[in-house]
């Protein structure tokens, strides 16, 4: 061994013991001939004081070398208190340069872009605190792993290399060299790999697994990502849900001592658009929007009396104006056609400013009453389609939460939104596409709709939201051929397109699959917002870049001719 210590554990009880210590030059600090050098690890930081013995060693060693220590542990006469280790030092008896290093292209704890992190990451991960983000990871994958074995789960894993189907985003494929022109896809998800385990009896299945989609990136999303993928037999949606909320509970309180109160609060997903205009609600604060259409539609305002919905919401204070300009813009920004305002007056009873010449008295009051506003704050209106209106409203309220420090960072705030419609309207292809996945079961009441009226038919499905940012999706799963059939109908598929595209699926439900349901946690996304970052590649070793490149090792990258010819491909020119 070069060590028997780690760096972090050597304390003032350690006094007289002789130890070897390895690890790399943190901080070097030269007086005369003697060094004082800062050995770090994984575990923590030890203080060296290496005499003029070594003196040769140490006049040109640079920051960021491997070394190896052996001497006797003392107590320091003026203790570090910013170090675990502050206590001790380690005296020299030995001092080996195991591997010299050379000028660094980084400064480590500089704040570096992330490209450059991203090109350096071996060396931005040396920084305790990416260690520390990689160690929370870790622990949030054992707590995973131990709660769900002792809920009787078993741990399988599902292929790589699998059949192309549509689910939603593009597929990353590889082609197949044995069998030139066809290609296997990576996977989206487990999704279908899952269902047929429970058509094969494994009763409960999870897995922390990869996933590939190829979609435009932004700060919470990878090419290749996490998920905890659960999935059960013989259950009903409450069922799913208890397992769900039973899991973050229990991994909350492991790695973070937070006590997340049972059961989670459920919302459904009619009244979380209705009250926060999206469907995943921050709860952390209130600012909850109010339907006003039916007050102001009779109003001479046109933008107000034309609108298919208008909506407000009250911000607890007086906005000046050009915070309402600034507001304004944020809104148009987000879809919306523009933002109105008013203020209400310190009589409680009456507004001013913005359009408020364009209310009656009784228009005016009835405002006041439906959204509960106090004297002399600002009512922010949006007009709009409705999807407009609320997408707009939705992300303004999330911004004032924000800014106006509504709400406790470290607050969690968790809930399941349910009920979701199982299909919406596609304006591209003017045809139905599944809100979630076409293998969502439909509430048996409206299983007579599929096929004359798939805009009304509710489903099994539900999200796991965390402030605001949806950590979780799940539903009850089509486990009947026939019904599977009459969703694939609903949207356009024919027999034939769903025999090429599913019929291993398919068939397998007609030799008696189980009723059966689950989730996927977006495991990344997980563990930074137990950490409070929004950006997930924080905790991913070697993430991609924004635009799916790896600035590390160069990929994607040319493959050469004789790749090409081997799996019988040639490359067009665009």
């Amino acid at each position: 061994m070069h060590r028997t210590h780690n760096c972090g554990e050597l304390r003032a009880k350690d006094e007289g013991t002789t130890v070897t210590i390895a690890g790399w030059t943190h901080a070097i600090r030269l007086h005369g001939r003697i060094a004082f050098i800062d050995v770090r690890d994984r575990y923590g930081i030890t203080q060296a004081t290496v005499g003029e013995d070594f003196a040769d060693l140490t006049k040109d060693l640079k920051r960021e070398s491997v070394i190896k220590i052996t001497g006797v542990v003392k107590k320091k006469p003026q203790p570090n208190p910013r170090l675990a280790t502050g206590e001790i030092e380690v005296v020299a008896e030995k001092f080996e340069v195991l591997n010299p290093a050379q000028p660094l292209p980084i400064e480590i704890e500089a704040e570096n872009s992330d490209e450059i992190r991203l090109k350096y990451r071996y060396l931005d991960l040396r920084r305790p605190a990416m260690q520390h983000k990689l160690a929370m990871r870790d622990n949030v994958a054992a707590s995973v792993r131990k709660h769900l074995r002792a809920m009787g789960f078993l741990e399988i894993e599902t292929p790589l290399l699998v059949k192309s189907t549509p689910e939603g985003a593009r597929d990353y494929v590889v082609p197949s060299r044995i069998h030139h022109g066809t290609f296997y896809a990576l996977p989206q998800s487990p999704q279908l790999y899952k269902q047929l385990l429970m058509v094969s009896g494994c009763d409960r299945y999870f897995q922390l697994a990869k996933c590939l989609r190829d979609e435009d990136l932004r700060m919470d999303r990878q090419p290749e990502f996490t998920q905890i993928d659960v999935e059960m037999s013989f259950v009903e949606q409450d069922d799913v849900l208890s397992a769900g909320e039973r899991l973050v509970h229990n991994v909350v309180k492991d790695v973070k001592s937070v006590d997340v109160p049972l059961p989670l609060r459920r919302i459904s997903y009619e009244e979380s658009m209705d009250r926060y205009g999206c469907d995943k609600p921050d709860l952390r604060f209130g600012l909850e929007l109010t339907d006003v259409t039916y007050i102001v539609k009779s109003s001479d305002f046109k933008i107000f009396s034309e609108a298919q919905l208008v909506k407000c919401l009250v911000v607890p204070k007086l906005l000046g104006r050009k915070e309402i300009d600034r507001y304004t813009e944020f809104a148009k920004a987000n879809k919306a056609k523009g933002l109105a305002y008013v203020n209400v007056l310190a009589d409680g009873k009456t507004l001013d400013g913005g359009v408020a010449k364009f209310l009656t008295p009784d228009m005016q009051a009835s405002i006041i009453e439906a959204s509960g506003a106090k004297p002399e704050q600002t009512i922010l209106f949006v007009a709009d389609a409705k999807k407009a209106c609320n997408e707009a409203l939705s992300k303004l309220r999330n911004l004032l939460g924000k800014e106006l420090s509504l709400y406790d960072p470290k607050a969690l705030a968790f809930c399941w939104v349910v009920d979701f419609p199982l299909f919406e309207w596609d304006d591209d292809t003017q045809d139905w596409t599944p809100a979630h996945h076409m293998f969502t079961m439909p509430r048996p009441e409206h299983l007579q709709y599929l096929r004359t009226e798939p805009g009304k038919v509710v489903a099994q499905c539900y999200d796991l939201v965390l402030n605001g940012v949806e950590m979780a999706s799940g539903s009850i799963r089509v486990h009947r051929q026939d019904i599977q059939r009459e969703i694939m109908t609903a949207m356009n598929i024919s027999e034939e397109q769903a025999k090429v595209k599913f019929g291993f699926l398919l068939e397998a439900f007609t030799y008696g699959a189980p009723p059966h349901g689950g989730f996927a946690i977006g495991f990344d996304r997980f563990v930074a917002m137990l950490e409070q970052e929004a950006d997930i590649r924080e905790f991913i070793a070697f993430p991609k870049n924004k635009s799916a490149e790896c600035p590390m090792d160069g990929s994607p990258s040319l493959v050469d001719a004789k790749q090409l010819d081997d799996l019988g491909l040639a490359l067009k020119k665009l």
